[in-house]
């Protein structure tokens, strides 16, 4: 892990760093800089899942979805057992189905039951609130399919990290059940760079800057850079949001999203877990093939998730039975 840290903060986070200069005053600004962006899932084609990965494709019509399980765990007919529904990272302008499927996959089987990706629409195609819409609708989809809300774990990595939340949010708000937990892997949640340019990580982090972090809001959502504070996870009060997991390495800038989150749960007394890799790059578990670290950050939250949802099937099923036995 110390050796990736060193490694990447001498390449990548120059190269990331110019890249968002130029999206935000360069000759590629704005739209054809997230394009460009865009064209990076076409070189996560050959990444294929990991060994036994089974995989079901689900078209949304404004958006593309897959589900993912192992062979030997339940898959998505088995509506009781559960399901992941995974929000993938790349700060709203990179990544997909294909740079996100073996990650997925592998949280999937950590977890014991099927993972549905989902593809949401991003800059510069889709605003925030399309990336949010297209996750609620994703989980309207699974409930429709006859997913116990106490059955489904909001998850995802970095932009789709935060988005798990914004996504539990709108849930909360629009008035249906809640899912039963979420998983969040450096979840990126505050739109304002104002407090994470401030934290002394924005020196250490050998991926992302608070700079990097704040061109996708201020040039692509916001257009005339008045960042809406609505739509950052981190600005809403949490009564009634699931119990949560997130995963943060100590170098990484998205700790102070982490620590503004934990703050949010603490007041309305939310139970959260929050796990402090050290040396860790930006979502390191995506390196399970290579780091020892990654295989253990996964079974933890294979753990979590597995905790949970099997709680909430027992739930379920007392309370079943209580209504078969009828009134006292």
């Amino acid at each position: 892990m110390r050796v990736a840290h060193s490694v990447l903060k001498a390449t990548i986070r120059p190269f990331v760093d110019r890249y968002f200069a130029l999206a935000e005053n360069g000759p590629l600004r704005g739209a054809r800089a997230f394009r460009l962006a865009n064209f990076a899932e076409i070189l996560a084609v050959p990444l294929i899942p990991p060994r036994g990965t089974l995989r079901r494709s689900v078209s949304f019509g404004r958006f593309r979805a897959e589900w993912l399980w192992h062979r030997d765990d339940p898959g998505p007919d088995a509506t009781g057992r559960g399901a992941i529904l995974y929000l993938h990272g790349g700060a709203f302008t990179a990544g997909g189905l294909h740079s996100h499927r073996r990650l997925a996959a592998r949280i999937a089987r950590a977890s014991g039951v099927a993972l549905l990706n989902v593809d949401y629409r991003q800059l510069p195609k889709g605003h925030l609130l399309d990336s949010i819409d297209d996750a609620v609708t994703a989980y309207e989809h699974l409930l429709a399919q006859g997913f116990p809300p106490q059955r489904i774990a909001f998850a995802g990595d970095s932009a789709g990290g935060g988005l798990a939340f914004a996504a539990a949010l709108a849930v909360r708000e629009r008035g249906l059940p809640m899912p039963a937990a979420i998983a969040a892997i450096a979840p990126y949640a505050d739109f304002d760079p104002a407090t994470r340019a401030a934290h002394p990580n924005n020196e250490r982090d050998a991926v992302l800057s608070a700079y990097s972090l704040s061109v996708p809001p201020s040039v692509g959502f916001a257009g005339d850079g008045r960042i809406d504070p609505r739509w950052s996870p981190v600005n809403h009060e949490f009564t009634g949001m699931p119990p949560a997991l997130i995963q943060v390495g100590n170098t990484e800038v998205l700790l102070s999203d982490t620590e503004l989150l934990a703050t949010r749960h603490a007041a309305a007394a939310v139970p959260l877990t929050v796990q402090i890799w050290d040396n860790a790059i930006h979502v390191f578990q995506a390196g399970a093939d290579l780091l020892p670290e990654a295989r253990a950050a996964i079974a933890e939250i294979g753990a979590f998730v597995r905790g949970i949802l099997e709680a909430g099937g027992q739930a379920a099923a007392e309370s079943t039975r209580t209504l078969d036995r009828g009134p006292a």
